[in-house]
């Protein structure tokens, strides 16, 4: 897993405006929680966020305002719907050895049995408890050869040592729908003209 290194800077600025500015200067406004402590309001350089947010659960060593780390996991990110640039994150403070709570991606690999089946993904990622600094980045599934009707339950997925289901084991995370037939073109136009003919 990897850890990212941001220089933080506390604010005492809140609100809509205040929030423009910090984006009109490349930064984004974030709060950090965790730990029955009072949220700490902070500014982030926004392209390093942005770059550090790419990795699912990134872990985030803050330095804050040059005093002192702290480690932090990312609990929402806000995106500009249009332009995808980061509004707001709320980060969730977190030590080493702390067992957490997180989502991680759940990617398919192979081919499924001849048919045109669809695979869906019940779930795109697998709630887990993890070390905080040993959250897995993702989990690699096989859906090799399978046919119509068949599903991948949250217990059949291996998962890395360390990590635990925050789930039903019976949970469905993936299935495979038959395919749709298509339906023949119905008599209309065509067979009337004929008829004429």
């Amino acid at each position: 897993m990897s850890e990212v290194k941001l220089a933080a800077v506390t604010r005492n600025e809140f609100g809509k405006g205040a929030a423009r500015r910090i984006r009109r200067d490349n930064n984004v406004p974030v709060v950090l929680y965790g730990r029955g402590s009072a949220p700490l309001h902070l500014t982030l350089p926004g392209h390093e966020l942005l770059l550090a947010l790419r990795t699912p659960n990134v872990l985030i060593s803050l330095d804050i305002d040059g005093k002192g780390n702290e480690l932090a996991i990312p609990k929402s990110v806000v995106r500009d719907p249009i332009k995808g640039y980061l509004e707001h994150v709320d980060l969730q403070l977190v030590q080493r050895g702390e067992t957490v709570t997180v989502e991680i991606p759940v990617h398919a690999e192979g081919e499924l049995a001849a048919g045109g089946n669809l695979l869906e993904h019940v779930l795109n990622a697998l709630p887990v408890e993890a070390e905080a600094t040993h959250i897995p980045e993702s989990v690699t599934v096989s859906v090799e050869g399978l046919e119509a009707g068949a599903s991948i339950l949250a217990k059949d997925i291996a998962l890395p040592k360390g990590t635990k289901l925050a789930v039903e084991g019976d949970t469905v995370v993936l299935q495979v729908l038959a395919a749709q037939a298509e339906e023949a073109p119905e008599e209309g136009a065509e067979g009337e003209e004929a008829a004429e003919a």
